[in-house]
């Protein structure tokens, strides 16, 4: 069967009543919590991420991509009407998107935004279903020490990229990985780290770490921010439809931002916030109208908006492909499909082939969704953006509460959860790299297992780690990524100092 037979097929699992349900209650709560500002698609997947763990595979897994496309939608929203992203990969959209809402053009922006995703997702997908059997084939001949590379590798350069400085995003990860430890090791049988508390030989639970770490931290300086009392100007739903000339300037920006994004979805670096930047810069570079970007140029909000969800689609590729997820909400995924026993690989194309493109027709149908829930229902986002956080934040409170007990009723990962969201909170103060820490407590055991594999391949040769052309590239790579920019940092201050004296 060809490949678009197959995606038919997918498309028509997907619009089965109870999927379409799932997509339905996965979109709107992801713009809910994209539209929020502070909140955000990795605390909405943390506090649904114990519902999936009970549901049918296809379910839980469109729920959790739901959320994280429904994110990349509504964050927009609070950054167009307030000038307050709803998350980082809506920081871009405050550009040009708030003074356009100060020009009066705030619906027309709104529609460009909602439009842009759609179109840019649609476009993802096509590249996706086009490459995927192709990148499928090449990591099959992946070996244990390519894997390895892989992991350990891909966790440092994300944690160097997302932390600032070296150490702001390696200590997080350092972090994470020591969570990864606790409980049973599969290879000796023995419990580790568990100082004789039994419950703790399930080792530390993903959602329990995730709701501390994003949720609660989130909510506590949510309480000291200093935007609570911002409240965004009213949207008629007659101001949504954008000019000729706004539809003709966004079009090829929609085209280039959504390769633009798709291109970084498969890097290891948070990639729908740095493409968001590059197409902005893409974009103000090759316009006519240089002079009007920040002051309300389409442009400057049509090519962001189509990248941040092409990353989003890009970034399924690795997860589903490899195993490797380069952010928080993937991370969410990867566990969520291990927990229903599915190994993500290249080989789930063919291993699980109902369930993969049953995800990929969900994406589908969840975009659709999204279109219809962003445009018509514009009225309803205005009015959450109003919404008072003493009544938010309780009832965010109490559903993580539930959502953490409900996987193991273990009172531990509620303490757990508390002390997560404790250091969470000084490590967002102090600008530290959360999603190294919650990446590295996912890819820790996989990191673990693959080495261990690859020592007993090599017979205890540390060499054996760079046997394979692939690991040893990828390891070049890494290297020249942690070293590189404090290397060219070091050489600049050198000839500063050398011109100071002459």
């Amino acid at each position: 069967m060809d490949t678009f037979s197959l995606l038919t097929d997918g498309i028509l699992a997907a619009i089965h009543p109870t999927l379409l349900l799932a997509a339905l209650f996965a979109a709107f709560a992801g713009t809910l919590v994209g539209a929020l500002p502070g909140l955000g698609p990795v605390a909405g997947a943390a506090i649904i991420l114990p519902i999936t763990f009970t549901l049918d595979p296809a379910i839980g897994l469109i729920m959790i991509i739901g959320i994280y496309l429904g994110a990349q939608y509504g964050g927009s929203t609070a950054s167009i009407l307030l000038n307050i992203p709803g998350e980082s990969s809506s920081i871009v959209s405050t550009f040009d998107g708030h003074p356009m809402s100060k020009n009066g053009r705030a619906g027309a922006a709104l529609a460009i935004s909602a439009m842009g995703s759609f179109f840019a997702t649609i476009v993802a997908i096509i590249i996706f279903v086009l490459t995927a059997s192709w990148i499928a084939g090449v990591a099959l001949n992946f070996g244990a020490v390519d894997y390895f590379a892989l992991t350990a590798g891909g966790l440092l350069v994300l944690s160097r990229i997302t932390g600032g400085s070296l150490a702001k995003g390696l200590l997080p990860m350092c972090i994470g990985l020591g969570l990864g430890t606790v409980g049973l090791d599969t290879s000796s049988g023995l419990n580790r780290f568990t100082f004789g508390h039994m419950d703790l030989s399930l080792g530390v639970g993903l959602a329990s770490v995730a709701i501390g770490l994003y949720g609660i931290s989130e909510m506590m300086r949510m309480l000291e921010g200093e935007n609570r009392y911002r409240r965004p100007p009213p949207v008629p739903l007659r101001e949504l439809v954008p000019n000729k000339n706004e539809l003709r300037r966004s079009f090829f920006p929609w085209w280039r931002g959504s390769f633009v994004g798709f291109i970084f979805g498969l890097l290891p670096v948070p990639s729908a916030t740095l493409s968001t930047f590059t197409s902005y810069r893409i974009e103000k570079s090759i316009s006519k109208n240089k002079s009007q970007f920040g002051k309300g140029a389409v442009e400057g909000l049509a090519g962001p908006e189509a990248a941040n969800n092409g990353a989003a689609i890009g970034s399924l590729v690795p997860v589903l492909l490899l195993g490797l997820p380069f952010s928080a909400v993937l991370a969410f995924l990867l566990s969520a499909m291990m927990v229903h026993g599915i190994q993500p690989g290249p080989l789930v194309m063919t291993s699980e082939p109902d369930l993969f493109w049953s995800i990929i027709g969900g994406v589908i149908v969840t975009n659709v969704i999204l279109l219809i829930l962003n445009l018509p229902m514009i009225g309803v986002w205005v009015q959450v953006l109003r919404a008072p956080q003493w009544l938010l934040i309780p009832v965010m409170i109490v559903l993580g509460v539930i959502g953490v007990y409900s996987i193991n009723s273990n009172m531990i990962d509620l303490w757990i959860m508390l002390v997560l969201g404790i250091v969470g909170y000084f490590l967002r103060k102090y600008d530290f790299s959360l999603a190294s820490l919650l990446v590295g407590l996912v890819l820790g055991p996989l990191i673990e297992r693959y080495f261990i594999r690859s020592m007993q391949l090599g017979q205890g040769d540390i060499s054996y780690l760079v046997s394979s052309p692939l690991a040893l590239s990828i390891w070049s790579l890494v290297a020249v990524t942690l070293v590189g920019p404090p290397l060219l940092s070091m050489l600049s201050k050198k000839r500063s100092k050398s011109s100071a004296r002459q």
